[in-house]
This record gives structure tokens, C-alpha cells and sequence, in this order.
């Protein structure tokens, strides 16, 4: 049967996130999460819906990917679908051909989960590699530890707070209190949780959001950041282990997240709370 390149309407989005949902499994290797798309309605459901592309086979989505920029789309298939010839070739001609809608022209990369064929393909047609990340991962079998600090769920009224510590934490002036808003009304937030270290005048020092993909999957935690100004406290490591508490209470089997391995001080964060690197993975690039 043909394979079919969609952009969905938001009502396929609902779709391709139930197939992301049913791929999810603690032994599968990092990959496109629910959460990610579900963190995309920060722009906008009408902007999160034109990021997303599903590949289908007779009526299967097979394949779901999501332009994070435009020149940078992040992707997986289904779980009996890693070795699939066919959705990978095909993969690999819309990815390099700028008429199909997803890639353009010139230096372009691709997140893809390690193990699949399309891999092999994209090496055989020139695709380079690109700096590493590091996948890491916590078990949540166990109950999950106090973190140590006043923990708030932050509502649309901290909705600035939020977005000032998303700006300190990245030095980046995009958050804005508009992220909160259309998070919370978009169609997955349900799944999701924003959370709060606040230090003692009452002002947001480090923040969370969790999302999860259901009962017995692992969740994710994206994005985290401490405000500048209260770094080196410790706040880091807390915020993520309420976060992991958090996901386990919505039934998460593990909490997973990828940094660049640049990021040495991410890296270290995350496993003072409690997660373990797995070994190191890389978008593949195609330069100019």
C-alpha cells in the first residue's frame, strides 16, 4: 500500500499523538514524546498543528514527525515499524526532497530515534552527525523522595512568573505569560503539570512541566530551568525530583529527558535527581 505524507488538521493532531502515546515504552530509546507536542501549543493550536506530519499506510500512522524549527524536524515510527524498507525509503525522499512540505533547502537536521533503518539510508545518501545529547532516564517503580523545598503547581496567575524564569534560565527573550494561557487551553494539557520552587519572598526561582502519556508509560519533563539569580542552590535538582513525583502520582512508569552534552551542568542536575545517562545519541545533519 502507498505510504501518505499528511499535515493534519487539529483533529489529526489528536491522532498522530494516540499513536505517539501507544509507541511510548520505558525500554524504547529516546524519542518524540506526546509531551512534545503537547508543549508546541505554547505558539498556538493553529501554529501546533502546522508542525506536526504523519506518515500513514493504509489508514496506519506509521510515522509522526514535528518541525521544532523549520529546519529541524523531530520524529519516530511505530514500534514494529523500526525496520520497515519501505517507510524508511520513503522517509528519506521527503526529507530530501524541499516539494514534499517537511525540510527546505540547504543545512537541515533530523531527531530520530537510534535503531532505525532510516539511519542506515541517510548515511548511505551523506547525512552527517551533529554535536551529541545525553538520554537520561529514573525509574519510577519507587516513591520518589521529598525534594526539599516548597513545591506550587503554577496556575495562569504565575503565568509571568513562569515565563520570567523560562527567560533567565535560557537567555532568551521568547517565554512570554501567553505560553501558560495557551498551554492550559490546549487539547493535551491534561496531561501535563507546571510546577514551582519558590524561593522566600514568594517569587518563582525554578520551574517544571511534566507531561505525561498515560498510565504505564514514561513521562517527560520539558522544559525545567532555574532563574539565574538562584543558581547553585540546588533548585535544579529539586524541581526535577518533584516533577518526577508528580508523573508518578499520574501513573508514569519512568521520567525521561535529553540534554545536550555540552550542557555539563544539566547533566549533572538531572542525575543529582536521581536519573541515569544512557549512552549519548546525535541528530543527523545534512550541511550546505
Amino acid at each position: 500500500m502507498t505510504i501518505v505524507l499528511r499535515t493534519p488538521t487539529a483533529d489529526g493532531v489528536r491522532e498522530a499523538v494516540a499513536a505517539l502515546r501507544e509507541w511510548q515504552h520505558d525500554e524504547a530509546p529516546m524519542q518524540l514524546h506526546p509531551g512534545d507536542i503537547g508543549w508546541n501549543y505554547r505558539f498556538g493550536t493553529a501554529e501546533a498543528a502546522a508542525a506536526v506530519r504523519t506518515w500513514s499506510r493504509n489508514g496506519r500512522i506509521l510515522a509522526v514527525g514535528m518541525l521544532d524549527t523549520p529546519t529541524l524536524v523531530r520524529m519516530t515510527v511505530a514500534s514494529d515499524a523500526f525496520h520497515d524498507e519501505d517507510l524508511a525509503r520513503r522517509l528519506v525522499e521527503d526529507f530530501s526532497l524541499p516539494e514534499r512540505g517537511v525540510l527546505p533547502e540547504g543545512a537541515v537536521s533530523i531527531e530520530a530515534p537510534q535503531g532505525l533503518l532510516l539511519h542506515d539510508l541517510l548515511t548511505k545518501e551523506g547525512w552527517g552527525v551533529d554535536e551529541p545529547w545525553t538520554p537520561l532516564f529514573r525509574d519510577l517503580s519507587d516513591e520518589v523522595e521529598d525534594p526539599g523545598v516548597r513545591i506550587k503547581e503554577i496556575g495562569l496567575e504565575q503565568a509571568q512568573g513562569f515565563a520570567d524564569v523560562l527567560r533567565s534560565a535560557f537567555d532568551t527573550t521568547k517565554p512570554t505569560r501567553e505560553y501558560r494561557h495557551r498551554m492550559s487551553a490546549a487539547p493535551f494539557y491534561a496531561d501535563a503539570r507546571c510546577l514551582g520552587v519558590y524561593d522566600d519572598q514568594g517569587n518563582p526561582a525554578a520551574v517544571v512541566t511534566v507531561w505525561s502519556a498515560g498510565p504505564g508509560k514514561p513521562g517527560l519533563v520539558e522544559p525545567m530551568g532555574v532563574h539565574a539569580d538562584h543558581r547553585g542552590r540546588g533548585y535544579g535538582r529539586a524541581i526535577t525530583v518533584a516533577g518526577a513525583a508528580a508523573l508518578r502520582e499520574m501513573g508514569a512508569s519512568s521520567v525521561r529527558v535529553c540534554t545536550p552534552s555540552s550542557n555539563v551542568g544539566g547533566v549533572a542536575t538531572y542525575k543529582a535527581a536521581g536519573l541515569t545517562a544512557r549512552p549519548e545519541i546525535a541528530d543527523r545533519i545534512r550541511k550546505v
